[in-house]
């Protein structure tokens, strides 16, 4: 069967014809880049995935990371993989030239990680936490620090994590206890523990860099007096040597459900005289800090449970156009031939569910993306703002619906493989397990929606809310020239028009009512705009099909649009009418999980 990773067409389609990759060679930061040169990293970018991840990606998944009592070991061919990434330029894609990177665009770099994700995820989780750990450090740290710390992990040499999650405090980091303590030469001593440390321990590089959060002591309660610090496994001297041993040390592992590939750990922080850490800007503004590195891996979760997604439902399509089983229910001669699964109409309603939901993720995360180039490189500062508005606004959505739909676009993969997809002899329901952590980790489900609903919405007099909305209906404005999606502009606009009188609904009555209880059903909220922004993005792919059927492309092209096409209409028909129940469930401010008592259960 074929093991094609991800469809190349579509993510053509999505760089070049619906946001238009190409313009970005415009802008100073990236005259260098053409799509020559975007085309080149993309092949490279298969290239490694074909060679050195794809192979490897099974026993990856079955042979998990062992722990000694004082180190984890990896297969080594995670080792040889994460070279070959690192010696290809791709860990770095984003970063300056002299800091050893590609300088490509976000938009160009998040299409291009898709085939090295699709092919060995949890493998890429060492050298994404990498990047976003030496880009926090980048954007906060002393040009010391930059050298010290930022110049080894864009080569390679070292790696980053983040450490944030204790055990008694878990996503509330309001209740972190992990101590920091002065010194009079300017370091700190921390002590603490932290668990569910991605990568924390492992012998892929020279050295690891732990961004940790810890309370300095004598610093206010709660998130106000957390400060961050970098803290190395390895002392490193002023000459760029590697020293001593720091007091850092893996207690444990963690054995997860999936991404086997990278260590999840148990670190313990000053076990004897302290871990030297290295204040990262100033103290008491490290969770402000840390967010940029958590929005960075948000972004990742999101396109992350994309690619799985992707992943599936190209294995899952390839399956069924190669598997024979029944015959349509209108062939009555039981000695007719078996037909390809894909006929069945079932079939194809989990294979078009699977590509709604992956594809229209895919737009949303690389949508992000471009936004995240504006917010960077965009020719004046208002550009720059508003694009900066966007992303923020949309970054729980981004990290939430993909991890939420990709997992049910991985269910719907098992169920078109049947009993074969439930068996490791197939991929999918790795895919499941892989993609089941990313409603998980870097704020859940929950906690995104209450960020969505409680902050981020009226957030600087609803600048963000009024932004998307202003965009969302920019496209529908667009779209109406085109009668073919005059069905899908008037749905929009009555979704659009419901999730304006919810969100004012719920708003309003947190003057009154207890907050507890107007959240309760935040969850459902996110759903509801979620599957609306989902909306848009199928109008804005709908709107180039539609455009480019009219020029009478040839047949495989014709295919192509027609088939974005059905799916947008899929997605509205299907999908986008749920966000009524919700509405209801939420401007009815129904208080029924809230009002349930503990001893009822």
């Amino acid at each position: 069967m074929a093991t094609s990773l991800l469809n190349d067409r579509d993510m053509d389609f999505m760089l070049y014809e619906l946001f238009n990759a190409q313009q970005l060679s415009d802008r100073e930061r990236f005259e260098d880049h053409n799509r020559e040169t975007f085309d080149a990293a993309m092949e490279t970018a298969r290239s490694v995935a074909e060679k050195y991840l794809l192979p490897i990606r099974q026993k990856t998944d079955l042979i998990k990371p062992e722990y000694d009592g004082h180190k984890a070991h990896l297969i080594p061919e995670i080792k040889t993989a994460v070279q070959a990434i690192v010696e290809s330029g791709l860990a770095s894609a984003t970063a300056d030239y002299e800091l050893g990177g590609m300088q490509l665009p976000s938009l160009v770099a998040c299409a291009v990680s898709a085939h090295l994700t699709a092919s060995g995820m949890s493998t890429m989780g060492y050298t994404t936490l990498t990047n976003a750990n030496a880009n926090l450090i980048q954007s906060h740290g002393t040009p010391e620090q930059i050298e010290k710390w930022v110049v080894p992990m864009r080569e390679g040499r070292f790696t980053g994590t983040m450490a944030m999650t204790e055990p008694g405090a878990g996503s509330g980091l309001a209740d972190l206890i992990t101590k920091a303590v002065k010194q009079d030469d300017g370091t700190y001593r921390i002590s603490g523990s932290k668990i569910y440390i991605s990568g924390g321990d492992h012998d892929l590089s020279d050295n690891i860099v732990h961004l940790v959060l810890a309370r300095v002591q004598g610093a206010p309660r709660g998130i106000k007096g957390i400060s961050l610090f970098i803290v190395p496994k390895f002392m490193v001297g002023d000459d760029g040597e590697l020293g001593e041993r720091n007091d850092v040390a893996l207690a444990g592992l963690f054995h997860k459900m999936g991404g086997h590939a990278i260590t999840s750990t148990s670190l313990s922080f000053g076990e004897r005289d302290g871990a030297v850490g290295y204040l990262v800007g100033e103290e008491n503004m490290g969770l402000s800090y840390m967010f940029h590195m958590m929005n960075e891996a948000r972004l990742f979760v999101g396109m992350g449970a994309t690619v799985m997604a992707l992943a599936g439902y190209q294995y899952s399509l390839n399956y069924a156009k190669e598997r024979p089983q029944g015959r349509l229910l209108a062939e009555k001669d039981p000695q007719s031939a078996p037909v390809n699964i894909i006929e069945h109409s079932d079939v194809k309603r989990m294979l078009l569910a699977q590509k709604a939901y992956a594809e229209g993720a895919l737009a949303l995360c690389l949508f992000g993306a471009s936004l995240h180039d504006d917010e960077k490189t965009a020719p004046t500062s208002q550009a720059r703002q508003d694009g900066h508005t966007l992303l923020d606004f949309l970054t729980p959505i981004i990290k939430t619906w993909p991890s939420e739909w990709g997992l049910k676009a991985n269910h719907y993969a098992i169920q078109v493989l049947g009993g074969a997809g439930y068996t490791n002899e197939h991929p999918v329901e790795m895919f499941y397990r892989e993609n089941r952590l990313n409603p998980i980790h870097e704020g859940t489900t929950g906690i995104q929606s209450m960020d969505l609903l409680g902050r981020k919405v009226p957030m600087n007099n609803f600048a963000g809310y009024t932004a998307c909305l202003s965009a969302m209906q920019k496209d529908i404005e667009a779209a109406g020239a085109l009668p073919e999606l005059a069905a899908q502009c008037e749905a929009l606009s009555k979704a659009i028009a419901t999730l304006d009188s919810t969100t004012k609904t719920v708003l309003g009555a947190t003057q009154t009512m207890n907050a507890d209880a107007v959240f309760s059903n935040s969850v459902k909220y996110l759903d509801m705009f979620g599957h609306v922004v989902i909306a848009w993005m199928w109008l804005k792919q709908g709107i180039v099909a539609a455009r480019a059927l009219q020029g009478q492309p040839h047949a495989t092209d014709e295919a192509f649009y027609s088939g974005k096409l059905q799916a947008m209409r899929f997605f509205f028909n299907s999908e986008l009418p749920e966000i009524y129940h919700w509405a209801t469930l939420v401007s009815s401010l129904d208080t029924t999980n809230y009002d349930m008592q503990t001893d009822w259960f």
